[in-house]
This record gives structure tokens, sequence and C-alpha cells, in this order.
């Protein structure tokens, strides 16, 4: 009986090594599978990379970001306007 505990509890110690050694806490992702191999994508003017977002090389910024910007602030007066009305013409009685 003395032997089957002492086995068993030189298991249990060793069991509780390797799990601590197993299990790390914390936060983590998985990483992003990255496009390589050499399959020619990582041009300077292709559509999907990395400087895709790049301002600088924007043809005519000016006048693509003023239109943007109007456009988006129009949108965001125009819909609360028109639903304020809608909201007013119908609760009136007339």
């Amino acid at each position: 009986m003395a032997m089957v505990n002492a086995v068993r509890s030189k298991v249990m110690k060793l069991s509780s090594e390797t799990v601590s050694k197993l299990v790390v806490r914390g936060i983590h992702s998985t990483s992003l599978k990255r496009m390589g191999g050499g399959h020619g994508h990582d041009e300077p003017y292709y559509l999907h990379s990395k400087h895709m977002y790049n301002l600088d090389r924007m043809k005519h910024q000016a006048l693509k970001m003023t239109l943007g910007v109007a456009g988006a602030f129009s949108i965001g007066v125009a819909i609360p306007l028109f639903a304020v009305f809608h909201q007013q013409k119908k609760t009136s009685s007339a």
C-alpha cells in the first residue's frame, strides 16, 4: 500500500510539472498567414500590396478627399434631418 502511494505521488508530481510547462496563461491570437513564395504580388502598385492605402501616391488626392469628406458630411446631416421631418409629419394632425 505504501509503495502504491509513493508511485501515485511521483506520478502526480511529474504530471503537474509537465502540465505547468504546457499551459501558458495569457491573451494570444493566431498570426496572419503571409502571402509569400515569390508569386510577384509585392509590386508597389499591386492592388492589395502593403502600399495600397498610401495617400501620398493617390492621384487627384485633394479632389478625392474633398469629395469624400463632403459626401460623408452631407449624408450625416441629411439622414437625421429627413428622420426629424418624417417624424414631425407623422405626428401632425392636419
